[in-house]
């Protein structure tokens, strides 16, 4: 089909559609380790192969006919291509990349050893990370270390990955049998009080994610260790390896806020439905219907279980009040005054990390029991605190920033 958009959406079709067929024919209501699990990592890079092989033909200039329209498609060596065709006129105006979209695109036709290395990278493949067909080939031609011509110095910093991934994994191992999955849907934890309830799911959310940030670590360290986590020297000429990581350790442990776990969390991946899925829907022209349509990518993708969906929509909810609450503060004198009360601030910060990690294990509950029936009884339970709560907050906040925010603060932030 060559470099065109035919190309792209034949290829996004078939690929999502068999992911799909897959979890239908072998999902249960467990976490099933079998082959959908490294199909869905694969089902990205194949997406994402097929959209930087079509902005390649961009870079080069290539102008490619679309075998379903039966039309050239411009390149970008033309300022517009004007094309007729059963006395109708096609005008296509050049299509401008952005640096990112630059950097990742394919500019030659991969080999099918190529492309065969890329999608079963053994670092890789199982859980991930993501990582694109040109740093692949670049690794491949020797490319991707700190030493040019030799092996790259990465066996120290692949070893602190590697260790901080054990200690993730010794700490999930000691704690998982306290705060297991099954404790939900016992009777004895419906017998506990609501705020026991309540605490009980903040640690479990805590403790859960440890199983996935251990594998991430791990993986990070296979990849730096061959050289893939290469991304070139910082500053001060340092040569830096975190191209594959998954994790901002630090920043995940620290953040009091939603959106810095997000940003800390299984980057790689996030990344890569920003570059392919949210940043592509720039022509929808409303960015929170990108986002929205993004996450409910990432909720289909994961599976066909209602659960992914209510976890990703609780996300979208979470994020827009927690931007929301952010502005207040920062634009109503009383609030930001408080805030800024060096006392109060460790106050503050354990408040925040106690709703931070108390609603992100709400959150994680529909995720990890998967089906309705399991996750509508202990959000029942709880009374559904984290839907009443956020979506209270969703259309009280407004009103709330016209009461604390001067009318001058208002004046000066249109400007």
């Amino acid at each position: 089909m060559g470099r065109t958009i035919t190309a792209v959406c034949t290829t996004f079709c078939f690929q999502m559609t068999y992911l799909m067929a897959g979890y239908y024919f072998t999902a249960t209501e467990h976490y099933d380790i079998k082959w959908t699990m490294p199909h869905c990592v694969l089902t990205l890079k194949l997406i994402g192969l097929a959209i930087d092989y079509y902005d390649g033909g961009q870079v080069v200039g290539i102008a490619s006919t679309d075998p379903i329209l039966g039309i050239a498609l411009p390149s970008a060596s033309t300022q517009s291509l004007v094309i007729k065709r059963e006395q109708s006129t096609i005008i296509f105006p050049k299509e401008v990349l952005t640096p990112e979209q630059q950097r990742f695109a394919v500019r030659g036709v991969p080999t099918l050893l190529e492309v065969s290395g890329f999608s079963y990278f053994y670092g890789a493949f199982m859980v991930g990370p993501q990582f694109s067909m040109t740093d692949y080939q670049k690794l491949a031609r020797g490319e991707m270390t700190d030493v040019p011509g030799q092996r790259p110095n990465s066996f120290v910093p692949a070893l602190k990955r590697l260790t901080l991934g054990l200690i993730c994994l010794v700490i999930y191992t000691l704690l998982s049998p306290y705060v297991s999955d099954e404790y939900f849907l016992s009777d004895k934890f419906l017998e506990q009080s609501f705020w026991f309830r309540c605490f009980y799911m903040l640690v479990w959310g805590k403790v859960v994610l440890y199983k996935y940030v251990t594998c991430w670590l791990v993986t990070e360290g296979v990849c730096i260790l061959i050289g893939l986590g290469y991304n070139g020297q910082d500053e001060n000429g340092k040569p830096k390896w975190d191209a594959c990581a998954n994790m901002k350790v630090w920043l995940y442990e620290t953040t009091p806020l939603f959106t810095g776990t997000i940003a800390s969390f299984n980057i790689n991946t996030n990344a890569w439905v920003a570059r392919y899925i949210f940043k592509r829907l720039k022509f929808l022209g409303n960015k929170l219907l990108s986002q929205a349509l993004a996450l409910f990518f990432l909720a289909i993708w994961h599976g066909l279980h209602s659960g992914y969906l209510v976890c990703f929509q609780m996300e979208l909810l979470i994020v827009i009040v927690e931007k929301q609450v952010v502005s207040l503060v920062r634009n109503s004198p009383a609030l930001s005054t408080l805030a800024s009360i060096t006392v109060l601030k460790p106050v503050f910060y354990v408040l925040q990390q106690t709703n931070h990690w108390m609603f992100m294990g709400y959150s994680l509950v529909s995720f990890c029991l998967f089906t309705w029936d399991k996750w509508l009884k202990v959000y029942s339970s709880v009374y559904f605190i984290g839907h009443v709560l956020f979506l209270t907050l969703l259309f009280g906040l407004p009103y709330i920033h016209r009461m604390l925010v001067p009318r001058k603060e208002k004046l000066k932030k249109a400007e």
